[in-house]
């Protein structure tokens, strides 16, 4: 079983505007707690037992936010990429360069800190003990504004699209992963995208060239919260769902 779990909550949530020009979007607070609380608490229930969460924008707000649920999450630590890279590395791939000393060469999983997962999805990723690294799919109807997932025979991943005008598929990539220490061999060969930035779905390309990388489809909710409007979205789904399910 896989019980460590990576978060990344360093990015500086532009599309948020106005709400997040003085905290971290993962801080805004829907349901009465921030977001990033409602994640926390799915991902401790889940099983998880060593939570290290990825910051960089305005971490010292984030370094209070631990402080403060230091006690309902005990096994939740904190690492900046900021510190270790500076402001000007930037992308998805760079929370995961920031662990690299601290998982070694142990498998683990990670999500996105400004999406929100199921407890049966989560408990699901713990189980993925087999040697390949893994994506967790998930279909929509508005793929075109996400990476999109293109596999193959078995669920191996060919390639994630970032953004395609034009998907070919309607699976796009929920930011759920479980990844081996071969993750790290791949990165290394990564260079800066066209938007500029490091990203995580590059290193998984060159492993999906080897057979490394398996598609597993979330079979319950996903829900991004990285618009003005999903905060509304996100406040009527905790009111009508008992977070968890």
């Amino acid at each position: 079983m896989i019980k460590k779990i990576v978060i990344f909550a360093g990015g500086r949530g532009t599309r948020m505007k106005d709400l997040s020009l003085d905290k971290p979007k993962h801080l805004i607070e829907v349901g009465g707690k921030p977001f990033l609380h409602h994640l926390l608490k799915n991902v401790s229930n889940a099983g998880f037992r060593e939570i290290i969460m990825v910051t960089g924008y305005l971490s010292l707000k984030m370094e209070e936010f631990i402080r403060r649920y230091k006690k309902e999450f005990p096994f939740f630590s904190a690492v900046n990429q900021f510190e270790l890279f500076g402001e000007e590395k930037y992308g998805t791939l760079m929370p995961l360069l920031a662990v690299k000393d601290i998982v070694k060469d142990e498998q683990f999983a990670a999500v996105m800190g400004d999406n929100l997962y199921s407890l049966d999805d989560l408990r699901n990723f713990q189980t993925l003990g087999d040697s390949y690294c893994y994506v967790g799919g998930y279909r929509v109807a508005d793929p075109a504004k996400y990476g999109t997932i293109v596999a193959g025979e078995d669920n191996l991943l060919i390639r994630i699209d970032e953004r395609n005008p034009n998907p070919v598929s309607n699976r796009i990539n929920s930011g759920m992963y479980k990844f081996t220490p071969e993750i790290y061999e791949a990165a290394e060969k990564v260079g800066l995208s066209p938007r500029g930035e490091y990203e995580i779905t590059d290193a998984l390309s060159l492993l999906a060239k080897r057979q490394k990388v398996k598609v597993t489809d979330l079979k319950n909710f996903w829900l991004d919260f990285g618009k003005p409007e999903d905060v509304g979205k996100m406040t009527l789904f905790l009111k009508r769902n008992s977070l968890g399910k």
